[in-house]
């Protein structure tokens, strides 16, 4: 079977499913990707069939709605993202049910640079992905928004100290990443990130420690200070 711009979303899952691998789906289990309705496709894999389909976002919506978790990476994948509504995107973001595929869809959002509306809605919902999307949008943001002021990405530090003390797994590593990749963007979001990851690292509350005192230890090594030209 071979599959081209013009299969349906239908033939593309069928030929998913005949590149299928248990073996895969057991290596996915352990770094805590969801696998309930995995196939068993990389990652490198979905990337070459997206390649093979292009992009058309009409179909990205039977991709979703499959919940098998390549039909929804390859959706992303697919997916127009100066044709992604943001009722599309609160749906998809509330189907998120893993880490990888809240990373995934926090990447389209920022192309379709949703992200002034969604961090601070997603950052104030409770449900763990949906608040992981919103820091994963922070990180991606500060790394390929070149253009963006700085001040914008600044201002997205007082979100990430109210919600640094998250006990969630997935939160407070979102969170962390957050900080880091705005401490990492260049010399002058360097500094408001370190103070904020100091005082973070001082707090009583156990989870705003371990988010600042990792920020700290990366946003202050030789590697990084060098790399911006911030003196040691």
């Amino acid at each position: 079977m071979t599959i081209s711009p013009a299969s349906t979303a239908g033939e593309i899952i069928e030929y998913m499913r005949a590149l299928g691998s248990r073996e895969n789906v057991a290596g996915m289990a352990r770094f805590g990707i969801a696998t309930q309705t995995a196939l068993g496709l990389s990652n490198v894999e979905l990337h070459r069939i997206a390649r093979q389909v292009k992009v058309d976002h009409g179909r990205t919506m039977e991709f979703w709605q499959s919940d098998i978790r390549e039909a929804r990476l390859l959706a992303v994948f697919t997916a127009d993202p100066n044709a992604l509504a943001l009722q599309e995107a609160r749906d998809w973001a509330a189907d998120c049910n893993s880490w990888e595929l809240a990373d995934t869809v926090a990447d389209l959002f920022v192309a379709a640079r949703l992200e002034q509306t969604l961090v601070p809605e997603f950052a104030a919902d409770e449900r763990e992905f949906v608040r992981r999307i919103a820091f994963a949008m922070i990180a991606t943001a500060a790394v390929h928004l070149k253009q963006e002021p700085d001040a914008a990405l600044v201002a997205w530090l007082p979100l990430i100290e109210a919600h640094a003390g998250d006990e969630r797994n997935f939160v407070k590593k979102a969170v962390n990443w957050a900080l880091r990749q705005i401490g990492k963007r260049n010399a002058a979001c360097h500094g408001p990130a370190v103070a904020l990851a100091e005082k973070l690292a001082a707090s009583d509350r156990r989870a705003a420690r371990w988010v600042g005192k990792d920020a700290v230890r990366e946003l202050q090594s030789d590697r990084v200070r060098a790399r911006l030209g911030i003196p040691a």
